[in-house]
């Protein structure tokens, strides 16, 4: 390791020209983070040894030991962790991503209403739209119809309300035929539609189940992006001629560990001053890059012509399982993000932007090869970030790089593979009689190995005094019960109990169905972490990014407004069906006349959707398609009485159950048609504390 390293070192850079000064600038970089992380790229080793069942140099075995099982009991935990987190994130059938429209959303109104029944009070009540008076908003508390003309508060309902835009009130409908429309959940979920699709193309699916893997083994995993790429779609002209068509499009990739090298005085990305990704590229992937935007093609036939440089580093030996030296025909590019000294940048060709003429460092792209400058630009990202993600299996406080599961049970694994070798000698041993020869009875010079058909030349003594057969004694039950106790020590250090993976014979709670669910939903709680972990360091990071993305490449007035992405890789935790059930539990409560005016039923039905792996918004009108509906029901008079009453519903309902009225509404008074009172009062006075409850209980279980 050493002699290969003192070989590179020998290779001292000295520059010609500025550009040259920038090369050894972003090798310098790359130096010191490979340095820093040496210790890192020894656990990662012994971690990817121990996954595979491959003792390491420094395991010592006695003369008298003739196994070498190795029990791959760290594989079997890195493989049920690495599922139990894709089962988690991919739960839903999609990218664990969404966008949703804050609280209190500025610069788009939260809701406005339009009663068609009575327009002219609509426009004389003044209603609210969100907060309390003084509390700073864009949209005032209050607003009038003058205030939502302006598109940019309707937001992408601008064109569809264009027609009753003078007759909109500012916030939710109080009218049972009022419909209220939501310009800022709407903008949210075309936003959330637009990244999902961005994604989808991406394959970043595939891409974080391989983030996931390296999480599980190394304890930390990487993922590239947005950036931007043009991707080759297939087009054929009207005569059959392929003609392809190129878009830009954002893309997310996964990068491996061992090519990523950080600043190691950080402890996250957050924390980042630069970033040095290593690219391992063929001749044809380096002269391809000259297609993409701001490389240089003559740096790149440059640094072509210069031949290959790559240079193995010391633990690719043991990840390719060869140990034969071999020249490896590829190019080493270094790819550079981070902060640069304005002078260096300016110095090697950077035009600087006017809004850094003042500022004494900017943030760049540099691509390095055979100390040539492939690519510099400035970043392009408004704000300004570096374009990876690093998430953590287990938290290492002061390390910029995790704990993986590997590592956390490398002890166990020890002990395991200990004991499991003592009990196969020892049931080698005892298996087999011990012979004690006395030689003095027989011819001498004779082979005193035992086999089958064997034959001993005898020259005095007894017969049977020579050759005496002794059984050893076996303790492997001992050594194997030892192994089960690391075995479940090993439970304990990982948090994946065996009996996630399929382990049987548990014994105690775990005998029973119920325990068995108890067990399950304690183990839960370890992954539950590692996904958080996955939501606050990758997955909210990445969807910030291709927000940012979207606003500053693909502008989309139809997106726009106050929205925040949220990360759902821990609310997949609650399996869908479980979902699904209360949700419907819930919807059934809006017969409920104490219950219903509390509901929200566009919403549970929104939910509803999710919850089943089903596209809302494909199969659930909005608000203004849900009146246009309910008006053509109505105007055909309704559902038939028989399917009415089968649904529970009166054909005189004026709640909107029976009428085809979207919406709550009022439930009936006396003297009004359809009100019915109870035959004895005190008798249904304890059943709204009750509904109540049960309400509660439900929502309880839906904020999980």
């Amino acid at each position: 390791m050493n002699e290969e390293n003192d070989n590179v070192e020998e290779l001292v850079f000295v520059p010609e020209n500025p550009k040259d000064e920038l090369a050894a600038y972003v090798n310098e970089k790359f130096k010191n983070a490979e340095d820093s992380r040496l210790y890192d790229e020894q656990r990662w080793l012994n971690s990817y040894r121990q996954y595979r069942g491959l003792y390491t140099s420094e395991t010592q075995f006695t003369e008298t030991e003739k196994s070498k099982v190795f029990i791959k009991i760290t594989k079997t935990k890195v493989l049920a962790a690495y599922g139990q987190i894709i089962d988690v994130l991919f739960a839903g059938q999609r990218f664990p991503l969404g966008v949703e429209a804050t609280r209190i959303p500025d610069g788009v109104t939260e809701a406005v209403n339009f009663d068609p029944k009575n327009p002219e009070s609509a426009l004389s009540e003044l209603g609210t739209v969100h907060g309390f008076p003084g509390d700073g908003r864009d949209i005032p508390r209050g607003a009038t119809q003058e205030s939502l003309q302006n598109d940019m508060m309707l937001g992408a309902f601008s064109d569809d309300l264009e027609d009753i835009k003078d007759k909109l009130k500012a916030g939710a409908g109080l009218t049972p035929t009022a419909q209220t429309y939501y310009p800022a959940q709407k903008a949210a979920k075309r936003m959330e539609k637009t990244i999902l699709d961005q994604l989808e193309e991406s394959n970043a699916s595939k891409h974080l189940r391989t983030v996931a893997f390296e999480m599980a083994l190394f304890g930390t995993g990487i993922l590239k992006g947005p950036f931007a790429f043009d991707k080759e779609r297939a087009n054929w002209d009207e005569e059959g001629n392929y003609s392809p068509e190129t878009d830009t499009v954002p893309r997310v990739e996964s990068v491996s560990i061992w090519n990523f090298y950080p600043d190691y005085d950080a402890n996250n990305m957050s924390e980042v001053e630069y970033v040095v990704e290593r690219h391992k590229l063929s001749y044809s992937e380096l002269r391809n890059l000259k297609k993409r935007p701001y490389f240089d093609a003559e740096a790149i036939d440059e640094c072509a012509e210069m031949g290959y440089n790559y240079v193995r580093k010391w633990w690719e030996t043991d990840l390719r399982d060869n140990e034969t030296q071999y020249n490896v025909d590829r190019f080493e590019v270094l790819e550079f993000w981070g902060n640069l000294d304005k002078t260096i940048a300016e110095a090697a060709g950077l035009e600087i932007p006017d809004e850094y003429k003042e500022m004494d460092t900017l943030q760049v792209n540099v691509w390095v090869c055979n100390n040539k400058i492939l690519r510099l630009v400035v970043n392009p990202f408004t704000p300004k970030r570096i374009p990876y993600c690093a998430s953590p299996y287990e938290i290492n406080p002061y390390s910029f790089f995790g704990v993986g599961l590997a590592e956390n049970m490398s002890d166990t694994q020890t002990l395991m593979n200990g004991f499991m070798r003592m009990a196969v000698d020892n049931a080698v041993l005892s298996g087999n009689l011990v012979f004690e020869i006395d030689e003095t009875n027989l011819v001498p010079g004779q082979d005193l190995q035992v086999y089958p058909g064997k034959v001993f030349r005898r020259q005095g003594g007894a017969p049977g005094q020579a050759l005496f057969g002794t059984k050893y004694p076996n303790v492997s039950t001992e050594n194997m019960m030892m192994f089960d106790k690391a075995r479940a020590l090993a439970d304990d250090a990982t948090g994946i109990p065996s009996y996630s993976h399929g382990q049987t014979g548990v014994a105690g709670t775990g005998r029973t169905a119920a325990g068995i669910s108890m067990l399950m939903g304690a183990a839960q709680l370890s992954i539950k972490s590692v996904v958080k972990n996955l939501d606050d360091y990758l997955l909210q990071p990445l969807g910030e990014a291709l927000f940012a993305f979207n606003m500053q490449f693909d502008f989309d007035p139809e997106a726009r407004g106050d929205l925040e992405v949220k990360a759902r890789g821990t609310e997949s935790l609650m399996k869908n069906e479980v979902r699904s059930q209360r949700l419907l539990q819930l919807l059934q409560m809006a017969g409920n006349a104490a219950v219903a005016p509390y509901l929200k039923i566009p919403v549970i039905l929104r939910e509803l959707g999710h919850a089943m792996d089903l596209d809302s918004e494909k199969l659930i009108n909005d608000e203004r398609e849900a009146f246009k509906q309910a008006e053509i029901l109505k105007a055909a008079g309704g559902l038939p009485q028989k399917e009415q009453q089968a649904q529970g519903l009166s054909p005189n309902d004026p709640t909107g159950g029976g009428a085809g009225n979207i919406g709550v509404g009022q439930a009936p008074v006396p003297g009004e048609q359809g009100f019915s009172a109870p035959q004895n009062p005190a008798q249904q006075q304890p059943q709204e504390p009750a509904a109540a409850a049960q309400l509660e209980q439900l929502l309880g279980g839906l904020r999980q």
